[in-house]
């Protein structure tokens, strides 16, 4: 069974290991444990393993941005991310939540597309030659388009 949490400081070396998994080093730990500290991080549970995670602040034009959504390799395909997705919009502290992606990230670019966020923009010149796509939802209105 799967359960969707706020993540605590105990969770930290879980979500690193995970994150470290796919980025090959731990350069985000200041980075990730700010966010658990702030209450910004949501992990994904499958029984006492944690197998994803997901961080966001309210730094966007006072909205709040999904900064990051990580599932481990071995999980990926069965529903974590959408799970995160879910739990996210229910607990967002503003209407507006705003994410991104690369343009060569067509997983994720579905992801979001199968949760009802729609593309909202695009940011160029951040990754040479792969704009960053942006993806928004709004909690009590549905997404015009």
């Amino acid at each position: 069974m799967t359960n969707i949490i706020q993540a605590s400081m105990q969770d930290l070396d879980e979500i690193m290991y995970i994150d470290s998994e796919v980025m090959g080093d731990t350069s985000r730990r200041s980075y990730i444990e700010r966010a658990i500290e702030s209450g910004g991080c949501i992990s994904a549970r499958e029984g006492d393993e944690i197998v994803g995670f997901l961080l966001y602040d309210t730094h966007f034009f006072e909205c709040s941005f999904i900064s990051l959504i990580m599932v481990s390799p071995s999980k990926r395909r069965k529903g974590y991310a959408s799970k995160m997705l879910d739990f996210m919009m229910k607990i967002s502290p503003t209407d507006k939540v705003f994410s991104s992606t690369n343009h060569s990230n067509a997983q994720m670019q579905d992801v979001f597309t199968e949760n009802g966020f729609i593309q909202s923009g695009i940011v160029e010149n951040l990754d040479e030659g792969d704009p960053e796509l942006i993806y928004f939802k709004s909690r009590f209105k549905k997404n015009l388009l």
